[in-house]
């Protein structure tokens, strides 16, 4: 009888070697940077689709707050005299002090991007440092500007006060504006203007709140080097976030404060 003893030492052999190199192409198909999440293909998948979210995110922001734009609008045309009125209450000079420091932020942000670009963990850090504290800025005058409405009993709800547009002569803020003295039917409609200005700004403030959260993390995470490896795409897409809170707040200065506010 022929001997098989080599022949079927060989094919184990050789089959071994073909499973061994298909291992190793296999392992090298899967080997990926340690930010790329296993259920991406690629780098670029997972940065393209991330964005993709991003951007599908910041739309439904966009509807969200332009039906808050879209009712104020309206209000405003139904009951322009209280309105107005109601906008003398506010400070310009604070919401343009805020308006600045805020685009000084979106400026810190985009400076904070490109040093995560150019690979400069330092430069990152610190634009990310300087961003959290002008969010911290924008809200501690955002507090400033609340705690004069409490103060007047300008918040809506059972205690909300009228005597501002029916005694402007009682009244700094009115008194200057050179206010006159309203119906009560139309000066009960400023108790509306200040719950939108309550719910947009208030709404603008959570995203700034929320915001600063994410930075306080990501200055911890570029600290540790995090953001300077090449992987660029969370501090991008946190990047549209806060200069789409910016933009909203560009929106609503010229809205709430400005507007008409010498008519």
């Amino acid at each position: 009888m022929p001997d098989n003893s080599a022949a079927s030492t060989a094919i184990p052999h050789g089959a071994g070697g073909v499973a061994n190199s298909a291992s190793s192409a296999d392992s090298a198909h899967h080997e990926h940077p340690p930010y790329q999440r296993h259920h991406f293909e690629s780098v670029e998948q997972q940065a393209d689709t991330t964005n993709f979210a991003m951007w599908l995110f910041l739309l439904t922001e966009v509807m969200f707050f332009g039906g808050l734009f879209t009712a104020y609008l309206i209000y405003r045309n139904w009951y322009y005299p209280a309105f107005v009125a109601a906008s003398h209450q506010l400070d310009v000079t604070w919401g343009t002090i805020n308006t600045a420091v805020l685009i000084t932020s979106s400026f810190t942000m985009a400076m904070g991007v490109w040093s995560a670009e150019m690979r400069k963990k330092s430069g990152l850090v610190l634009c990310l440092i300087l961003t959290f504290i002008l969010g911290l800025a924008f809200l501690g005058i955002k507090t400033i500007e609340y705690k004069e409405k409490y103060e007047k009993h300008h918040i809506p709800g059972l205690h909300y006060s009228l005597n501002s547009f029916l005694h402007p002569d009682t009244d700094e803020a009115a008194t200057k504006a050179d206010d006159k003295p309203m119906p009560y039917d139309m000066a009960r409609h400023t108790e509306l203007y200040f719950f939108l200005y309550f719910a947009m700004t208030g709404m603008h403030a959570l995203h700034m709140i929320i915001g600063i959260g994410i930075l306080g993390f990501m200055i911890f995470r570029a600290q540790a080097g995090a953001y300077t490896t090449g992987h660029v795409t969370f501090v991008e897409n946190f990047g549209l976030y806060w200069h789409f809170v910016d933009i909203i707040w560009i929106f609503l200065f010229p809205l709430l404060y400005l507007i008409s506010r010498h008519a």
